[in-house]
């Protein structure tokens, strides 16, 4: 396949961008609905926030192929901003969020212009993974029982999770068949290897099931029936709720109490998380593109902030790059940003002029969904993966879910960080290099050496990468040299893993050396190494 350059036909361009735009739509709706459900907001915020993903952020430098639009990844940090800063009032704390999205967006910005973006570099993979994964778990320890039809007694996320069997045993029969019959369709769908089927969107063939069970069911009129000698209440509160004119759905931030000390901390969540799962998704949608474009990370980011700033104006979630849709779309034929345009557009005109199509979906559907996508950010998976990398790194996998399962996502996160600057220490890593590398660079005439130091981990990343950076604007071969490093930790190897492959594929050469005489902390190729206790250090001469 050719790159895409001015000599493309333009029909052809605008034809690839608007059928990839069309099906991403199909894969969108229900998502954004149910994660604006699951977030506390009202449904139809979530379609808002993706309306201004796509017609905003194109126009903003948007990465390529990414979608822009309400992520699962944040549902935890919503509905957590939603209940503290409520008091018991949803629709106070559903305004009093949009505060905190507001001046979240307005910390985006300002990462963007100060161009933060390469910060998402440096940030433990690890710690990452046990975040999503730890969403993963508190998804489906809330919906759950949407599924089945239940209210749950329980609040925290272990507690849900304990109630899920009786949820199971007491469920509500017909909404229990939407929602496990959705899910049915949500896990058999992948293991369908037939070409044509592996085109249409599993949400959609859940959309077919779902409403038209829903119309038979009548979940539209308040009515009770029997099954089982059990008398079971259903009527709308099971179908999504939405206004009757897209203008109705729209709402303003309250920003009575932002300066509080929970709204400060909901304020860091969005900000943080957002931007580092945003930037995340986009480097991997890069890794995706298949003409191998590399995205500008702080354009995308400043992007990102300014159509959350607009979302969180008229009522909409947070947005980042979503990497389940940005997939869709590549796996679609979008060749550029055009088709996260068409993919809001479809979405604003389907809501402004269907919307009763919108209230005939089950929840118990949307539930499904989220379940699904749950069950994938908490994979088992997940752990095996990880602990291949090391036992160390599982370790700082499992005390980012702890924490975040016990407390919130920020403790979790810090503690995942903590514990990973712990086991550096007792690892031999120096203290004072830490934060700062110790690196020296010559120059030859046929290469660049640079040499580091100490340790090489994810705290003192970006000082090392500033230095590979500049020895590559002197397009000349580059040997990195870690011979006279006690650590190397598995961050900075993956990333200069992935650096060495962006220099390969840009006709430069990036020579990793010196790790001979480290020993992995596991056989995997990406595991961080340590320099043996008493093991002298000799660097290479260059």
């Amino acid at each position: 396949m050719s790159t895409p350059s001015s000599s493309d036909p333009v029909p052809f361009q605008l034809r690839a961008d608007l059928v990839a735009g069309f099906l991403v739509f199909l894969i969108a709706l229900p998502l954004c609905l149910g994660i604006a459900m699951a977030s506390g907001f009202p449904p139809v915020a979530g379609v808002l926030t993706a309306i201004v993903g796509g017609l905003l952020a194109t126009f903003l430098g948007s990465a390529p192929l990414t979608i822009k639009g309400p992520a699962a990844g944040l549902i935890v940090i919503v509905l957590g901003a939603v209940q503290e800063l409520g008091e018991g009032d949803p629709a106070k704390g559903y305004r009093r969020a949009l505060a905190v999205g507001f001046v979240a967006a307005v910390l985006q910005i300002g990462f963007a212009l100060v161009r933060a973006g390469r910060f998402g570099d440096a940030f433990p993979s690890s710690v990452v993974h046990g975040m999503l994964a730890a969403i993963g778990i508190i998804i489906i320890s809330k919906q759950g029982h949407t599924v089945l039809g239940v209210g749950p007694e329980a609040k925290s996320p272990l507690g849900l999770l304990a109630e899920l069997p009786h949820s199971l045993v007491s469920s509500n029969p017909e909404i229990a068949l939407i929602g496990l019959g959705s899910l049915v369709i949500l896990f058999a769908f992948p293991l369908l290897k037939h070409p044509w089927v592996r085109r249409i969107p599993s949400p959609l063939v859940v959309l077919l099931f779902a409403v038209p069970l829903g119309l038979y069911f009548d979940l539209e009129h308040d009515h009770t029936y029997s099954f089982r000698a059990h008398i079971y209440q259903i009527g709308p509160t099971y179908l999504v709720q939405l206004p009757g004119r897209l203008l109705d759905a729209l709402a303003f931030p309250d920003f009575s109490v932002v300066t509080s000390g929970t709204s400060i901390k909901y304020v860091i969540m969005f900000a943080l998380v957002g931007s580092i799962e945003s930037l995340l998704s986009a480097k991997a949608v890069d890794a995706l593109d298949p003409w191998k474009r590399q995205s500008n990370l702080d354009k995308d980011l400043l992007a990102t902030g300014v159509a959350n700033l607009v979302s969180a104006c008229i009522g909409g979630l947070p947005m980042i790059s979503e990497i389940v849709r940005s997939s869709a779309n590549i796996n679609s034929g979008a060749r550029s940003r055009y088709a996260n345009f068409f993919h809001g557009a479809f979405l604003l005109a389907f809501v402004a002029l269907l919307p009763g199509l919108l209230h005939e979906i089950p929840l118990a559907a949307l539930g499904a969904m989220l379940v699904y996508t749950g069950t994938r950010l908490a994979s088992p998976r997940e752990f095996r993966k990880t602990l291949e990398i090391g036992a160390e790194q599982l370790l700082i996998f499992c005390v980012t879910i702890l924490g975040t399962l016990l407390e919130d996502l920020l403790v979790g996160v810090a503690l995942g960080v903590l514990t990973k600057l712990v086991i550096h220490l007792v690892n031999g890593a120096p203290f004072g290099s830490l934060l700062r590398p110790r690196v020296q660079r010559q120059d030859h005439d046929d290469e660049i050496v640079i040499r580091v130091h100490g340790a090489a981990v994810f705290t003192n990343y970006l000082g090392i990468r500033q230095q590979l950076d500049e020895a590559r604007a002197l397009a000349r071969p580059v040997r990195l040299d870690l011979s006279e490093t006690t650590l190397v930790d598995h961050t900075v190897l993956e990333r200069l893993h992935h650096l060495a492959t962006d220099w390969r594929e840009a006709n430069l050469s990036l020579r990793i050396v010196g790790l001979e005489q480290h020993r992995g902390l596991s056989s995997h190729h990406l595991s961080a190494r340590k320099k043996p206790a008493g093991q002298a250090v000799y660097g290479s001469e260059p």
